[in-house]
């Protein structure tokens, strides 16, 4: 990775005026959009579905990557393929079949993430990390935005990044959760490659210059 990447979360835009926060990310620099998706089952809040998401794909000009916090991920896979999504990341702790599912996504065409919550072990990916293109670290608990970030992060990009070197994988850490300018350069330095910002980017005065203003600072 020559830079890390910034991917605005659409959780924190606002809903009332969707279309003009998509075209802000499009003429932003930011390099993805971050679509999480919620069902109140695995995590104790509903976002949006799917008739939202095909609303933002038809404006959004950048990667879609949608994070799925939902139980039984396989039923949708092929849903959110035809959606436009181009990574979709699914819960280590919902998936009963992990290496099926990352198959049935890259089947889809889609590059195949996996999230862990703050609570899983890294060496729980040992044995799927050559079949997983984006791990995203949840720095907060997931469900909910506008948390404060769990310092224990740092230490888990570490060990992450120690086992994708060791494994020989190209496998990118995705940090989710908290991000703000005051950690951003720190994640990067600890060998993050995808920072996503929600409420930092959407609830600021100015969401354009807060985007650039944290491309500057990863510079």
């Amino acid at each position: 990775m020559t830079k890390t990447l910034i991917a605005p979360s659409v959780l924190a835009a606002d809903f009332a005026n969707l279309q003009r926060d998509i075209e802000m990310v499009n003429n932003s620099a930011a390099d993805w959009f971050h679509i999480d998706i919620m069902d109140g089952v695995f995590v104790p809040n509903i976002s949006f579905g799917m008739p939202v998401l095909d609303a933002i794909t038809k404006h959004a000009k950048k990667t879609i990557d949608v994070h799925l916090m939902i139980v039984d991920p396989d039923r949708y896979i092929k849903t959110f393929a035809d959606l436009g999504a181009n990574n979709l990341t699914v819960h280590y702790e919902a998936c009963t079949h992990l290496h099926r599912t990352l198959q049935a996504i890259k089947a889809e065409g889609m590059k195949a993430g996996v999230a862990i919550n703050p609570h899983t072990n890294i060496d729980l990916l040992e044995d799927t990390i050559n079949n997983i293109d984006l791990v995203c670290l949840m720095s907060v608990n997931p469900g909910f935005g506008g948390q404060s970030f769990i310092e224990n992060t740092y230490a888990k990009i570490k060990r992450l990044k120690d086992l994708i070197n060791r494994k020989g994988a190209n496998t990118l850490i995705e940090i989710d959760g908290g991000v703000t300018d005051k950690n951003a350069k720190q994640l990067a330095e600890a060998g993050a490659d995808v920072l996503v910002a929600g409420n930092f980017v959407f609830r600021s005065d100015n969401p354009t210059k807060t985007i650039e203003d944290l491309r500057q600072l990863l510079a």
